[in-house]
């Protein structure tokens, strides 16, 4: 050290503790240590600047022997390790020389290095990439097979492999080739796929499909915002990534990425992905580029994930033509353009189911916690929908709340305005508001307008006539086209021809999205409102006429709202079956909006099929406060009609003495008013009363009411009324067992009804039918059960067919045929089951009994 210290000086080989040497080495002042930090330099580049800076790092090795002159015994291994360190930066080299398209430099060293290392693998499989194919069939063949024969034992490595059945034509898995760098740059998925395990299988089975008959696959994810399209692209990947032998590429089109981040360029996508595939293309412009990666492509099994497409057209450049690669794309998008030209799997990713969607949360909670808070985790996930991105906000907030915090929660996502905050945290890149806040600025003025008026409507959903009367309130818009806007942009939901909305949605346009129109908004609101139930009111009550001809309603002609015309009662109650829900709901919001045209009318008009459907418990509800608002503004003959109404309700419950107070009202209100609507209102209020007080046992009360009815029917010349009253009078002779009484009034019922009234026939064919049974007249009784049957199951009444059915049934055992009540009773059953289920154990506990 002294001798070193007087050569070098004492700045190289300072004085330290004894015992102790050090020598000061300045920097870059050996060439092993400039070679490693030029390699460390390259492994941050690509394409040519790679290949330069491994060139000169390797440079540094003016020898190929490493501490050439110094002892074997001594420094043996570490001469190896050297020459290790040194091939491994060449074989980087050689790979940017490739990635960089040095095909010149390539061919030299390639012919350089294989001739003094022929053993090595890869220099073998460099030299075939560049002169294999000049050799000729013949010499390239005999050259394979005595290097494999000398250095392949006991087989090539799997890139050789590749490159050598691709020269030989060897057919190959999904015809990839390792000719060519391959990539891997599928990102890590953030979250867990809950509940896509089958959907992950029918994608996976479609790509296999397409693969196996050398077909390209493309595969179109899309769907609401934070719904988790990505999640499912991203393990769909993963899952897929070893069938595609030449790599996956990846790219993040930032379609939505919000309002500080442009959408990606499909040029500058293709100029990355042609650099990681064909890096040699001199093409420029969109469709030389695009047609450049298609012939990449066109010999290659690659997998590309496109993440966040704004549209088609960002797409469309970016896929390949033949081949057997396969495409993802996910979007929030419909991109149903890419079907033309493509054989495009569309598959709309939806909400989660309640497993799924719970497990999400539990996740976050402790074990022991997860039994006690099953509610509560049930309320959460029916609160947010079963949205992904909405329950992953709410696990998070979960993780450090007591019970009493996780209910605080749950009060919090019920108030609507406030669902938003609870579901907004930025700061981990978690927020519902700004996703759908993305989809919602790329909207037009009329889709804006239309999805915020989508908002106030009630939902669950909405027809294509109602979204095209929402179009004429206010200013008027092209409702058709904005409507299609939304479905294209996952906003509106489309289903068994029905728009709808997610409830987050809904709860972000309602709050959030301005609707853009002149004046206040509080009153475009208003005509919204009115708009949405102006409709539901003409319709309905359009199909209520076909389901009772004789009720008058005071609803007046249709006011800027397009009606429905059904051909049939069978078409009316489907349209009614379509919209229950629906107007339902506008019930709420017109008793909300203290709109007591709206409030009193469509009840009304509604209660008819629900009676038919057996839909009590809610015609109950919803006439409460049909009587409210009648009595603020309707006549005394209109609001003795709903307490009618609202008896038969009652009397259909078994609430008999209800339904009697509610009918006494009703003949004091039908009382007020001597004009013929009055008179004839007292008719029906007359005669209902009659048939609630024989129901209580009070047959002679009942009697002098029908007789007081059908005195007035008889005076208003109702025929249907008329037969109501004598088979009111005729049903109480049968009570008393004056049969042939009975036979005679229901008889002449019969002959007022027989051609214009198939309810008021069924009700009196039923009657006849019990007459006929008490006098032992089997096969008549049986006769006239099954005419009033089929008339009530032309009329779709429901509840009164299963009635008639179970007492026909009876009927049919006791005279012997019981495969006739057997059909009879499978038929209650059906009919059971369509109206809740309440008494399906009875009937099926009877069918047992007679099969």
């Amino acid at each position: 050290m002294s001798d070193l210290r007087k050569e070098l000086g004492e700045e190289a080989v300072p004085r330290i503790n004894s015992g102790v040497c050090a020598i000061v080495i300045p920097e870059g002042g050996v060439d092993l240590l400039r070679f490693r930090e030029g390699v460390r330099k390259a492994a941050r580049l690509q394409g040519p600047e790679k290949f330069e800076q491994l060139c000169d790092a390797l440079a540094e090795w003016c020898d190929d022997e490493p501490l050439r002159g110094l002892p074997v015994g001594t420094f043996g291994t570490r001469k190896a390790e050297l020459r290790e360190e040194r091939m491994g930066a060449l074989r980087s080299q050689l790979e940017a020389a490739w990635w960089a398209g040095e095909e010149k430099w390539l061919r030299t060293e390639t012919e350089k290095l294989f001739e003094r290392m022929p053993e090595q693998d890869w220099i073998f499989r460099f030299y075939l990439v560049t002169h294999g194919r000049e050799l000729g069939h013949v010499a390239r063949e005999r050259l394979i097979k005595r290097w494999t024969k000398r250095h392949g034992a006991p087989a090539p490595d799997s890139d050789l492999q590749d490159v050598i059945d691709e020269l030989l034509g060897t057919p190959r898995r999904a015809r990839g080739t390792a000719l060519h760098p391959v990539p891997d740059q599928l990102p890590a998925c953030k979250h867990r796929p809950f509940g896509r395990d089958e959907l992950m299988r029918d994608l996976d089975e479609v790509v296999q499909e397409r693969q196996t008959a050398g077909r390209s696959a493309l595969i179109v994810l899309r769907g609401l915002a934070g719904i988790g399209k990505s999640t499912v692209a991203y393990r769909l990947a993963a899952l897929l990534r070893d069938r595609f032998p030449d790599g996956v590429l990846y790219a993040n089109l930032q379609g939505f990425a919000g309002a500080d981040a442009r959408p990606a360029d499909p040029e500058h996508v293709l100029d990355r992905f042609l650099a990681d595939l064909s890096p040699r293309t001199r093409a420029t412009g969109v469709d030389g580029k695009s047609t450049a990666l298609r012939s990449a492509l066109a010999r290659r099994s690659v997998l590309i994930v496109l993440d966040d497409a704004l549209n088609a057209a960002q797409v469309r450049p970016l896929l390949p033509g033949t081949g057997t690669s396969a495409v993802i794309v996910t979007s929030r998008k419909t991109l149903g353009e890419l079907g033309a030209g493509h054989d495009a799997h569309f598959c709309t990713v939806g909400s989660l189911d309640d497993e799924a969607a719970t497990a999400i949360l539990q996740e976050r909670l402790r074990a022991p916690a997860r039994g006690g808070h099953g509610k509560l985790i049930r309320e959460l996930v029916e609160l947010c929908d079963r949205h992904p991105l909405a329950l992953t906000v709410v696990a998070r907030r979960l993780e450090h709340r007591s019970i009493q915090g996780i209910s605080a929660l749950v009060r919090d996502l019920r108030q609507e305005r406030d669902k938003l905050d609870v579901l907004h945290l930025p700061e981990e890149e978690l927020s519902v508001r700004m996703a759908l806040a993305c989809s919602e600025r790329a909207l037009s003025g009329a889709a804006r307008r239309l999805l915020w008026q989508l908002a106030v409507h009630p939902g669950p959903s909405i027809c294509w006539d109602a979204v095209m009367d929402l179009g004429l309130a206010g200013e008027p818009i092209r409702a058709d086209r904005a409507v299609e806007e939304l479905v294209a942009a996952s906003l509106v939901e489309f289903r068994s021809d029905r728009y709808s909305l997610h409830d987050l949605v809904r709860a972000f346009a309602r709050h959030e999205v301005v609707p853009g129109v002149d004046g206040p908004r509080r009153d475009f609101e208003e005509a919204t409102v009115r708009q949405v139930l102006e409709h539901q009111l003409q319709n309905v009550r359009a199909c209520d006429k076909l389901l009772d001809r004789h009720r008058t309603l005071p609803v007046g002609d249709p006011d800027a709202v397009s009606v429905c015309e059904p051909e049939g009662l069978e078409q009316a109650m489907a349209l009614l079956d379509s919209e229950y829900d629906t107007v339902q709901l506008g019930i709420q919001l017109a008793y909300q909006k203290g709109l007591e045209r709206y409030t009193w009318l469509l009840p009304m008009a509604l209660v008819t099929y629900q009676w038919c459907r057996h839909r009590l418990g809610e015609a109950q509800r919803s006439l409460e406060l049909a009587r409210e608002a009648a009595e603020v503004v309707a006549a005394p003959v209109d609001c003795a009609m709903v307490y009618r109404m609202l008896a038969g309700t009652h009397w259909r419950l078994g609430q008999f003495e209800m339904a009697a107070a509610q009918l006494r009202r009703a003949v004091l209100l039908s009382g007020q008013d001597n004009s013929e609507s009055g008179r004839l209102s007292l008719a029906r209020s007359l005669h209902t009363l009659a048939l609630t007080l024989r129901k209580q046992g009070h047959g002679k009360t009942a009697e002098e009411h029908h007789r007081q009815a059908l005195k007035l029917y008889r005076v208003l010349r109702d025929r249907s009324g008329e037969a109501a009253a004598l088979n009111g009078i005729g049903t109480l002779h049968y009570d008393r067992g004056e049969y042939d009484e009975a036979l005679r009034v229901c008889a002449d019922a019969l002959h007022l009804v027989e051609t214009v009234d198939l309810r008021g026939k069924a009700d009196v064919l039923y009657t006849l039918a019990k007459i006929r049974l008490s006098r032992s007249e089997r096969a008549e009784a049986l006769s006239l059960y099954r005419q009033a049957s089929e008339i009530f199951r032309e009329l779709e009444h429901w509840h009164d067919e299963s009635k008639l059915l179970w007492l026909y049934a009876d009927a049919l055992v006791a005279a012997g045929r019981s495969r006739e009540a057997v059909q009879a009773l499978e038929r209650v059953l059906v009919l059971r089951e369509r109206m809740g289920g309440h008494g399906v154990r009875e009937v099926r506990d009877r069918l047992e009994g007679l099969r």
